[in-house]
């Protein structure tokens, strides 16, 4: 029987793992302080198993259909972060898997977040390089959001931002404005970093990594992805 070229090899995402611990320690952190999310987009649930047996529960998924469908045939022991914008249509299907939400950016969404799952733990999305058309609330309305989430039955743990592709030194500067502002509200949680640009992430002061290809090598060619 032929292998399926796209299957994720447990000992491969392992030893990837190992990597990614040396390089965050080299960044200044302790790896064992650090919570990776394995980011599985576009993969199948075989990745998710791989990530689990590298000792990564913490799961991240962009699309709704997609979390819901691995979370489905992976069963019990993953934790979900949902990684992409909140719609609030979508909030009830994902809320019974879902621990983690790091694309809240408006009250709206919050409330909906709240209503389906108090107490869950939820970060902030901000568009720190404000680009026009990308997810994230503006800089300028991050502390009356953070204020107004506060109000909920919520654990709002910190802050989340996905910095500019190809710009080392934008990413950098973003990864440290958010830490300051996370220090400044209180947060304990900083979301940034992925597999292009976490070790900057790291040394600005991340607490958790959402990664995909450093993990899990190229995506594989999907004619569409759930979402």
């Amino acid at each position: 029987m032929t292998a399926n070229p796209e299957t994720v090899s447990p000992d491969a995402v392992a030893e990837r793992l190992d990597e990614v611990r040396r390089r965050v320690e080299r960044s200044g952190a302790d790896p064992g302080r650090i919570r990776i999310v394995a980011v599985t987009k576009g993969f199948g649930a075989d990745a998710v198993e791989a990530a689990r047996a590298a000792g990564l529960d913490d799961v991240g998924e962009n699309y709704a259909q997609e979390l819901l469908d691995k979370a489905g045939q992976v069963g019990l022991g993953a934790r979900w972060h949902f990684l992409g914008p909140v719609q609030r249509n979508k909030v009830r299907r994902l809320a019974p898997v879902t621990t983690a939400w790091h694309g809240v950016d408006r009250l709206a969404a919050a409330e909906a977040v709240s209503a389906a799952a108090p107490g869950v733990e939820v970060f902030v999305e901000v568009n720190v390089a404000r680009r026009q058309g990308r997810p994230g609330c503006p800089p300028d309305s991050v502390d009356e959001l953070v204020n107004e989430l506060r109000d909920l039955p919520l654990d709002v743990s910190g802050l989340m931002a996905v910095a500019p592709a190809d710009d080392p030194e934008g990413s950098r500067a973003c990864f440290r404005w958010l830490a300051g502002k996370a220090r400044q509200l209180g947060l304990r949680e900083l979301s940034m970093g992925m597999s292009d640009d976490f070790e900057a992430a790291v040394a600005e002061g991340a607490t958790t990594l959402r990664l995909g290809r450093v993990l899990f090598g190229p995506r594989p060619e999907r004619p569409r992805l759930q979402r």
